[in-house]
């Protein structure tokens, strides 16, 4: 989980909203190195800017979202890292 938190904490602090985080987009190496992928919903990230709310998997998705916000910030990602965490727990 430290790596998952260390890399978005990387993508945020370089203003990049990943918008699909998900246990899927998580790759491990055979070192116990994990990688974040698929960034074909990434946006660079702009306070002001208003964006889709049509993005994340339904599962983890946060509630914002799901009422239809079309502005956000990196709280969307997150709501899913936290999803990725009770997954991790629960199984």
């Amino acid at each position: 989980m430290q790596q998952i938190i260390e890399g978005v904490k990387y993508l945020h602090d370089s203003k990049i909203l990943h918008r699909d985080l998900k246990s899927a987009n998580l790759l491990l190496n055979n070192r116990g190195e994990v990688k974040i992928a698929d960034f074909g919903l990434g946006r660079r990230f702009r306070p002001d800017y208003t964006y889709t709310s049509k993005v994340v998997t339904l599962w983890y998705r946060a509630p914002e979202l799901l009422l239809g916000a079309k502005q956000y910030s990196e709280k969307i990602d997150m709501w899913s890292v936290g999803c990725i965490m009770a997954e991790f727990l629960i199984g």
